[in-house]
């Protein structure tokens, strides 16, 4: 493998002192979050691939369309996927581990944050147990981490997110939530957009990305209605001054025209895609932009000769009907049967890997505009000349206009809708 100058100089100083201390002598380029998103807004109009690593197969197969597309790359795990309580093989403490060795094995060049997705503080005791497991994600690869409090009120979500700051690293990515994902209920707005942005910025705290419920849903996207472009570029445009680029979650069941318009049209440059690729890797019959399509019987659609086998896709559509379960429930198979998968002969496991890279490839290429943001991350980090590129903003808020006291009053003055109360998926 030949690498060039300009990798090997951002490998010596690019890369975090969490990263170098797991592996001292990797040639893998994990990067801060922050490299990645200043790539991408050095291109412009282009948005990152956060690929959830549901599997292993998903995470080989985005290293490998990003090495192709020369694009800067973000995999990721959200804490219902990866956490304590997860659904996946793949967690908070073992994916930087994975992408290391893959990036070594397959000689891979191209930026790479690790990134803890949808950080859910939803309790007291989430805010409590945030202190201590936090810190333990950073000392396992992480170098990004979006806190989503957004689960709670506008006071408490900006309050939990001040609260835990201080146990991330000035130097990691940092995305910040408003607005559960609930489709078209519970919309963000401008003022609750604002709100949080402006007490964070008081305090000395300068988002990355903000993530909103913008009409997108989680899982597989039962309408077209689908992302907000217009209510995105809005909001973005009255946080300009604040520097926060958006992070777009729930990309899969939104069309391919629709993700370019959010490329095209907002400050977004992150884009999230979780379910779609699952769906790639196991075989699954999927549309255009990754929704996976029904038969007649409203059964999945498993395409003969790729993905996984046929006989390791039958068991498991029997364990998913004797448990019940319906077609968004199937997520919850990836811990039981990754080793499974992980067993199958080598020509499937390179086809299940092969299929996320093109479908991955292709949404890099024609979708997200993110073809050679990796040189661009890589020239950010040689320009700070450091791993911690530092904040794209600076402070314009009063601290003493945002004590606890103002904070709450503030709140109590916004006009939102939240939604339905209930246990969303994040």
């Amino acid at each position: 493998m030949t690498y060039t100058q300009d990798f090997e100089k951002a490998l010596q100083v690019g890369r975090p002192p969490n990263i170098k201390k797991l592996f001292p002598n990797s040639k893998a380029l994990i990067v801060s979050g922050k490299a990645i998103d200043r790539g991408a807004l050095a291109k412009g109009k282009s948005m990152v691939m956060a690929a959830n690593g549901r599997n292993f197969f998903v995470i080989k197969g985005a290293l490998q369309a990003a090495q192709k597309a020369n694009s800067a790359l973000i995999i990721e795990i959200a804490k219902s996927e990866g956490g304590q309580k997860a659904y996946c093989a793949v967690n908070y403490w073992n994916m930087a581990r994975i992408v290391d060795a893959l990036c070594n094995e397959l000689g891979i060049t191209i930026p790479v944050a690790i990134h803890a997705d949808h950080y859910a503080i939803k309790s007291d005791n989430d805010l409590e147990a945030a202190k201590t497991e936090i810190p333990t994600m950073f000392e396992a690869g992480i170098t990004s981490i979006a806190i989503d409090a957004s689960h709670l009120t506008d006071d408490k979500n900006l309050m939990a997110n001040l609260a835990v700051n201080k146990f991330i690293p000035k130097w990691a990515g940092l995305e910040t939530e408003v607005g559960e994902i609930k489709g078209n209920l519970g919309l963000s707005t401008v003022d609750d957009a604002l709100f949080l942005i402006k007490g964070l910025n008081a305090h000395d705290i300068f988002p990355d990305w903000i993530a909103l419920n913008n009409g997108t849903t989680h899982g597989l996207e039962a309408s077209d209605t689908g992302i907000h472009v217009g209510l995105t570029a809005e909001i973005h445009k009255a946080l300009a001054p604040y520097k926060v680029d958006g992070a777009q979650h729930g990309t899969s069941g939104n069309s391919s025209d629709r993700l370019r318009q959010i490329a095209n049209e907002t400050s977004t440059t992150k884009a999230n895609v979780a379910t779609a690729l699952q769906m790639v890797s196991w075989g699954l019959e999927v549309n255009d932009y990754g929704n996976a399509q029904l038969d007649s019987n409203g059964s999945f659609i498993k395409v003969k000769g790729e993905g996984m086998s046929e006989e390791l896709w039958s068991e498991m559509v029997a364990f998913a009907e004797s448990k019940g379960w319906k077609k968004g429930d199937y997520k919850s198979m990836n811990i039981l049967f990754e080793n499974k998968m992980l067993a199958q002969p080598t020509e499937i496991r390179e086809r299940m890997a092969k299929r996320v890279e093109d479908f991955i490839f292709k949404m890099m290429t024609e979708v997200l505009n993110s073809t050679d943001t990796a040189p661009l991350a890589i020239a950010a980090i040689l320009e700070a000349g450091n791993y911690d590129l530092g904040p794209k903003g600076s402070r314009i808020e009063d601290p003493s206009e945002w004590s606890n006291e103002k904070i709450v009053a503030r709140a109590a003055t916004l006009v939102t809708d939240k939604g339905p109360a209930g246990n969303f998926d994040d």
